[in-house]
C-alpha cells in the first residue's frame, strides 16, 4: 500500500517546517515545491538524512515544478511574502493574492482530488483565492489560521495560570488577524471557566495580546514573522485529514447558516476534519457579545474577499 503524499508549496521557514514536521510524523511522503532554484531541493535532501535519526521511512522530495506533486492528498499553501515590521496582513492581498492564484492553478491540475490548506496571508482572502482559482468544493479548500490562533491562547492561559497547556481548551473564531474573536464562554481549564479563575481584565489583556500574536513576533524577529506555531497548526490539520480524525479544529472554513454574517466566507469557525475535508461546520451558541464580534470580524473578511474580486483574482 503507497504511502499518503503532501505537496508544501513554499520552502520559506513556514513550508520547510511544515514538511520537517509531517516527515516526522511518518503519515507521508513529502512534496516541497519552490521557485528558488535549488532551495526545496536542498532542504529536501538535509530533511531526508535526519530520517535514520527521527525513524521516518517516507520520502521528501523537492523540486521547481510540479510534476512530483501529482496524486497528491494535501496541498499546504505557504508561499508568498511575509509581513514586515509595520506591514497589516491586507498589505499583502495584492502581491500574495497573484501568487496564491499561480500556484493554486498549478497544483490543483496536478492533484485534482486533493484537499487544499491555505497558510498564506491575508489567510481568509486567500483561501478565497484558492477556492475560486481550484474549483474545488468547498469541504476541500480551508484556511490554518483557528489552530494558530486558539494555540497562542492556550498558551498564554497556561503561562498565566501556570497549568499544562494540554488542560487548556479553547477557540478563537473569525478572520484572522486583529478583528479575531477568542471565546472565553468555550475556554476552559481542566473543565473549569477560564472565566473563573482569571480576572476579566487581566483575561481582556490576554485575549488582546493574542490577536496581536503575530505582530508581536514580527516586532521581535524584525526580519521575519512566526514559523514554528504555525507549522505545527498546519501539520496537526493534515493529520486530522490523512487520518481520518474527525478532529473539530477552528479553521477558515465556508458555512451555510450555522453563524449569522458568516455565509459565503471563509471564515474561523469550528469544523469537523476527516478524510472528506471539512466534514461540518460545528454550531456553537456563542454568547451576544461573541456573536456582534464575529458578524464585525466576518464583514472585514468579506471587505477583503470584495478587494480580491476587483483586483480581479
Amino acid at each position: 500500500m503507497s504511502r499518503a503524499k503532501i505537496t508544501v508549496i513554499g520552502a520559506g521557514n513556514v513550508g520547510a517546517t511544515t514538511a520537517q514536521r509531517l516527515a516526522e510524523k511518518g503519515i507521508c511522503d513529502v512534496v516541497l515545491v519552490d521557485i528558488v532554484e535549488g532551495l526545496p531541493q536542498g532542504k529536501a535532501l538535509d530533511m531526508l538524512q535526519s530520517a535514520p535519526i527521527c525513524g521516518f521511512d517516507g520520502t521528501v522530495t523537492g523540486t521547481n515544478g510540479y510534476e512530483d506533486t501529482a496524486g497528491s492528498d494535501i496541498v499546504v499553501i505557504t508561499s508568498g511574502l511575509a509581513r514586515k515590521p509595520g506591514m497589516s496582513r491586507d498589505d499583502l492581498l495584492k502581491v500574495n493574492a497573484g501568487i496564491v492564484k499561480d500556484v493554486t492553478l498549478k497544483a490543483s491540475a496536478k492533484s485534482p482530488d486533493a484537499v487544499i490548506i491555505v497558510v498564506s496571508n491575508p489567510l481568509d482572502a486567500m483561501t478565497y483565492v484558492a477556492h475560486k482559482q481550484s474549483g474545488f468544493p468547498a469541504n476541500r479548500v480551508m484556511g490554518m489560521a483557528g489552530v494558530l490562533d486558539s494555540a497562542r491562547f492556550r498558551a498564554f492561559i497556561a503561562m498565566e495560570l501556570g497549568v499544562s497547556v494540554a488542560n487548556v481548551n479553547a477557540f478563537v473564531l473569525g478572520g484572522h488577524g486583529d478583528t479575531m474573536v477568542p471565546s472565553t464562554k468555550y475556554t476552559t481549564v481542566a473543565g473549569i471557566p477560564v472565566e473563573d479563575l482569571i480576572p476579566a481584565d487581566r483575561l481582556g489583556q490576554i485575549l488582546e495580546r493574542t490577536a496581536k500574536g503575530g505582530a508581536e513576533i514580527v516586532s521581535l524577529l524584525k526580519t521575519g514573522s512566526a514559523y514554528y506555531a504555525p507549522s505545527a497548526a498546519a501539520a496537526q490539520m493534515c493529520e486530522a485529514i490523512l487520518l481520518d480524525r474527525k478532529a473539530i479544529l477552528p479553521c477558515a472554513v465556508i458555512s451555510k447558516g450555522a453563524y449569522e454574517g458568516c455565509d459565503g466566507l471563509f471564515v474561523g469557525l469550528p469544523a469537523k476534519l476527516g478524510a472528506k475535508g471539512v466534514e461540518e461546520v460545528v454550531r456553537f451558541a456563542l454568547s451576544a457579545k461573541e456573536s456582534e464580534a464575529l458578524k464585525r470580524s466576518a464583514a472585514a473578511v468579506r471587505e477583503l474577499c470584495e478587494a480580491v474580486d476587483r483586483l480581479g483574482f
